[in-house]
């Protein structure tokens, strides 16, 4: 048996930076919230090419001397545990690891100078060999450079991603951790670039708002509430998106455990507790919640990068969180109940209904009559027991004239429309009973397959420009998903490009989305891509980008169709493979029997 021996400090670094240090945002993450237990009010954040060549993060703080920072590039020291009760730590930080695993795996340069000090001092570790010391000039404060990350370690480095990608990994790190200090100012660059910067001083509705999505402030609701916890209080605020607005994945879902960024499933499963009675399975709230807790209720030590936590109560955590959100959500505003697209109702309903169905909606049986027959007059009926026909109730489903079963009604299995329901719902009649049919589910399907017979080979989907190209303002890394996938949208029929670090240009739509919105089908897209684009294939990233086109391109419920419409939409149901179910998997139609029928009123 081999003896046991002790490892070189050397190696015993790089084995903890392992645990810590996994990609240039894990060493981000640490170094900034270094910078934040500092006492900093101002922090920049300098990045190029997604940290793979640099990464370096320039504070205000209290800075270091010499001496401190020498003990700051060993290994378990730290000054952010006065005492041994690490239970209470209230710090980001407190493990004394990063900077001696961080500069064990790259070149790691600190400058440092305290407020009361007349210069200071500067260090450079070069994979875990110091390589130059000596003064330095600088503001009061601390600069940390990291160069080079596992350029002397190929078979970690070989394992890091695109420059794009760990770009995208680090702006999340730095907008998690602005999110959690608005008292203090961040910027962020990139290339020399500046990406966003914020001020000091800030409400967290207002940084919050900044930082995820402008639309946040019209469209989310504050949270503010208190329990008892142990011996404290256990405190839930932040921002909460209505139900309306939301998103195609979970990662605009930012959670906060006593100013810590945290990504626990206890968390975002009270998230999608909370929401599930007004979310569609495949959408996710956008909010930020920030749940302070007494120290001795929570465990923070529970992974080395301090991204996991564990609660005493966790039942009264997920509790807390899920009533907190409901209440917020219902009492806090009406604009949270779910409700049909406002925007998208206001299009349809400025238009001029037509006698003939839609050109979207036409039969492929293209001999037929599909013109609506005129309505017979009938007289305006007196209301009854007294009342005005005018303070009467609204009535919640409309039929028209109806048209006669065709002698071979087998040859129509959805039947002949004889109304609509909500303006949401077809009630069709065939040869052998009632069928009900959901428009937007049922549309939703024709529109996809229509896009996946228009994208299959090499022949290019009909487009329909815009009179006026539209610019869509994204996030970056959004926008850095779309462009890659500019060549194969232009294959379906929609034209876009870059305009803009934030920006895409749409210059042309689907012929069979041409009444879609084109902010909203870029954003989702994006989603979509962000959500598969890494484990996917081609081929089922496009599955998944085809729903989402289908989605913006069909018929919305709350939209009003005369009967010609109505019968089109059946019989190209009748046409179209799959149109049982939607894209989500839901029944688009479902039939009752006339037996059927007859046992529910006692017939039979």
């Amino acid at each position: 048996m081999p003896k046991i021996r002790r490892l070189p400090e050397t190696l015993v670094n790089r084995i903890a930076a392992g645990e810590v240090v996994e990609r240039p945002a894990s060493a981000l993450k640490e170094l900034l919230e270094n910078a934040i237990d500092s006492g900093a009010s101002r922090i920049l954040v300098s990045i190029v090419e997604g940290g793979l060549e640099s990464v370096q993060i320039t504070d205000d703080g209290c800075g270091m001397t010499p001496d401190e920072m020498t003990l700051a590039l060993e290994r378990h020291a730290t000054s952010k545990l006065p005492d041994e009760a690490i239970e209470q730590v209230s710090t980001l930080g407190f493990r004394g690891e990063a900077l001696p695993s961080i500069g064990s795996v790259s070149r790691l340069t600190v400058e440092s100078r305290p407020k009361d000090a007349e210069q200071g001092w500067r260090r450079v570790v070069d994979h875990g060999v110091i390589v130059e010391e000596g003064p330095a000039a600088l503001p009061p404060g601390t600069r940390v450079r990291v160069e080079n990350l596992f350029a002397k370690i190929p078979a970690r480095r070989k394992f890091l991603r695109t420059p794009r990608s760990e770009y995208a990994a680090c702006q999340d790190v730095v907008k998690r951790l602005a999110m959690a200090r608005p008292d203090i100012g961040f910027t962020f660059e990139h290339g020399g670039r500046r990406i966003f910067a914020v001020q000091a001083g800030e409400s967290t509705e207002s940084r919050v708002a900044q930082i995820v999505a402008r639309e946040l402030a019209d469209n989310g609701v504050s949270i503010e509430l208190e329990r008892p916890a142990g011996e404290g209080i256990m405190r839930l605020t932040g921002v909460a998106g209505l139900p309306t607005y939301n998103r195609g994945i979970a990662d605009h879902q930012y959670l906060f455990v006593n100013g810590r960024p945290v990504k626990d499933r206890l968390l975002t499963g009270a998230v999608r507790g909370a929401y599930a009675d007004m979310l569609a399975r495949d959408r996710h709230a956008v909010l930020a919640l920030f749940l302070d807790i007494p120290f001795g209720e929570v465990d923070v030590n529970v992974h080395p990068a301090k991204t996991e936590v564990r609660f005493r109560d966790a039942a009264a955590v997920r509790g807390f969180i899920v009533s907190g959100l409901r209440q917020a959500l219902s009492t806090g505003d009406r604009r949270s109940a779910q409700a049909p697209d406002t925007g998208a109702m206001g299009r349809w309903q400025a238009e001029p209904m037509q006698e003939e169905a839609a050109p979207a909606l036409r039969s492929i049986f293209a001999g037929r009559d599909w013109t609506a027959p005129s309505a017979s007059h009938v007289a305006e009926p007196r209301a009854p027991w007294g009342h005005d026909a005018d303070t009467m109730a609204a009535p919640y489903g409309r039929a028209e004239a109806a048209e006669a079963l065709p002698e071979n009604a087998e040859q129509y299995p959805l039947g002949i429309a004889r109304g609509q329901v909500a303006n949401t719902y077809i009630v069709a009649e065939s040869a052998d009973g009632l069928v009900l049919v959901d428009q937007h589910a049922a549309h939703e399907r024709i529109v996809l397959e229509r896009l996946r017979a228009a994208g299959a080979g090499d022949k290019v989907a009909a487009s329909q420009a815009l009179l006026m190209p539209e610019v869509v303002e994204m996030d970056e890394p959004a926008c850095d998903r779309l462009e890659e996938q500019i060549d194969h949208f232009a294959t379906l029929g929609l034209v876009i490009e870059r305009f803009g670090p934030g920006a895409m240009l749409v210059r042309a739509l689907p012929g069979t989305l041409k009444r879609a919105d084109p902010a909203k089908l870029l954003v989702d897209l994006a989603d979509d891509l962000a959500k598969h684009g890494a484990s996917l294939l081609l081929g089922e990233k496009i599955e998944h980008v085809l729903a989402t086109m289908a989605c913006h391109g069909s018929v919305r419920a709350g939209r009003t169709l005369n009967v010609a419409e109505m019968n089109a939409l059946l019989r190209e149901m009748e046409a179209t493979p799959r149109s049982g179910q939607c894209n989500h998997g839901r029944p688009t139609w479902i039939k009752l029997s006339m037996e059927d029928v007859e046992k529910l009123f006692g017939r039979h």
